[in-house]
This record gives structure tokens, C-alpha cells and sequence, in this order.
């Protein structure tokens, strides 16, 4: 059952990369920060978990941390280069170290946060997938697992909204949280999608994603998007193969949709993908040349 409690708040090195979590969530909100902590069942190692939001681009940006791990080791999926300082001083408050910036794939509204991420905190690895073609200092594919002390975070492929899209899935086993959690990028939002207009993304692809690699997840698999426009923070597998508008249509029925949308062009397009190739540092190499 989730809890709702508002209250404000303010505000490394790099581990083995082979590739694990436990919660019952309790939400804090704010106007610019949303935070999830989760309380660990005794067999479990403890997750921390915070929701953070930028408010330009609707950016969901998340923070995952073991914290019973004696290094605390964190990581931030989807980091905005707005809001890096914010993130940042947040890891500090909480006495965490900082091991990887991760994205789910190469945005169209935003510049990822990862590249400022790793000029201002030495040792931190930026990790996108393979298919992206973007840089980072790791690219994974699926079935790839990204550890941060006991608990890890699996790769699923869901390409579809573009071509690099992959969602993170906390670890499956009695030493990793439960329910288990998506990372679901644009993939599915929150009774929507990502569109599929650009970055060679495909209708008929995004829907085999999501049918095959986050619905035939448990029911009670938590949803995180990277973005919501309407104020939800969190949904599940089970009420998105019930509620979603788009998704829960037959595949020819959501090709029609998605194709329908007549979407304006997205304004930061030209800027955040050229950036977001380069993990984020497209201004600071331009500075350099």
C-alpha cells in the first residue's frame, strides 16, 4: 500500500560492472523534488530510493542507492543537466557515493545530466545502451545487469519510442526488493507512451517491447517513466495492462494511434540529441575546441 507524506527537501568510485531489491513505499512529494523510501523486509538488503523531478522537461529523475552496503554505493537513471547540483548535494546529504549516471536512452527533451555528473564527481561511469550509438563509458544490452553493491538493476530491451530504448528492472531473488521496479524511460508512461515519430522509432516495434518485456512482468512490478505531464509519480504492470489507453489496444488498433497523434516537433530536439550523443558534454567540448 503506498502512503502519501509531503515534506520538502533540499537538495566514488566505480564498481565491478557484472550484473540487485525490497520495498513498501512510502512517497514524499514536493513542488520540485519527489521522493520514494522503501522499508526492507528482514531478508532483504535495504534499498534507498528517491524520486527527484525537473519541472522544464517533466524529467523523472531517480536515485537508487544500497544502503546497508558499507560504501553506499548510488546510482541516478535519467539525470537532467538542470538539476545535477540538486541531485548532487542529495547524494552528499544522504552519505552516498556516487557510482554510475545511467539513461534510459538518448532524450529529445532534455540534456542528459551524466556528462556534468562525471566533470564534478571523479570515478563515476555513464552507462547507455549499446543500440543508442551514443558515447558512455559503459553501453549494455540486454540482459546485462548494472550492480551497485548487493543490488543490481537488469537490462530489458524495449526499443520502440528510439532505437536504444531499454528499461531497468531491480533484481529478481530473495535479496532484492519486492515488489521488483521498471525504469521504463518513454517507453510506457503512465497511462500513455512515448511517441514514435523520430529517432527511428517504430510503433510496431514499441508495442512487441512492451508486450514482451514489461508486461510479462509480475502484475505488482512498480512503473517509473521518465516522464508524467499529469502529477502520477508511480503505476504498476498490472494497472497499465488494465488502464493504458494506447497499450491495452490490439497492435494494429495502436499503430493507428500512435500514427495519429500530430504532435508539434519537440523544441529541444536539435538541441538535447546532438548533447545527448556525447553523454551531455556537447558545450563544454565546444568550449575546449
Amino acid at each position: 500500500m503506498l502512503r502519501l507524506r509531503c515534506l520538502l527537501l533540499t537538495g566514488c568510485h566505480s564498481l565491478p560492472f557484472k550484473h540487485q531489491f525490497y520495498p513498501s513505499p512510502i512517497i514524499s512529494c514536493s513542488s520540485s523534488i519527489r521522493s520514494m523510501s522503501y522499508a526492507t523486509q528482514p531478508s532483504s538488503k535495504k534499498l534507498l530510493f528517491r524520486q527527484l523531478f525537473e519541472k522544464e522537461s517533466s524529467t523523472y529523475t531517480y536515485l537508487l542507492a544500497d544502503a546497508s552496503h558499507p560504501d553506499k554505493p548510488a546510482l541516478l537513471v535519467d539525470p537532467v543537466d538542470r538539476t545535477v547540483d540538486r541531485d548532487l548535494s542529495l547524494v552528499t546529504d544522504l552519505g552516498l557515493k556516487l557510482v554510475y549516471a545511467i539513461n534510459t536512452h538518448v532524450h529529445a527533451d532534455h540534456v542528459t545530466g551524466s556528462g556534468l555528473i562525471k566533470t564534478k564527481v571523479p570515478g563515476v561511469k555513464s552507462i547507455i545502451s549499446k543500440a543508442s550509438k551514443a558515447s558512455a563509458d559503459i553501453l549494455v544490452e540486454a540482459g546485462d545487469k548494472i550492480q551497485f553493491g548487493d543490488l543490481y538493476l537488469e537490462v530489458r530491451a524495449t526499443p520502440g519510442h528510439t532505437v536504444g530504448c531499454v528499461t531497468y528492472v531491480t533484481g529478481d531473488g530473495p535479496d532484492q526488493p519486492q515488489p521488483r521496479m521498471a525504469f521504463t524511460g518513454d517507453a510506457v508512461l503512465i497511462r500513455g507512451c512515448g511517441r514514435t515519430d523520430f529517432q527511428g522509432g517504430s510503433s510496431k516495434q514499441l508495442y512487441e517491447s512492451v508486450h514482451s518485456q514489461i508486461f510479462t512482468l509480475p502484475k505488482d512490478t512498480f512503473i517509473y517513466p521518465a516522464h508524467d505531464y499529469k502529477g502520477f509519480t508511480v503505476s504498476t504492470v498490472g494497472e497499465e495492462m488494465l488502464y493504458n489507453p494506447r497499450l491495452t489496444k490490439d497492435e494494429e488498433t495502436f499503430k493507428s494511434i500512435m500514427e495519429n497523434l500530430k504532435l508539434s516537433y519537440p523544441k529541444m530536439i536539435d538541441v538535447a540529441v546532438p548533447a545527448n550523443m556525447i553523454c551531455g558534454l556537447q558545450d563544454l567540448e565546444s568550449k575546449a575546441a
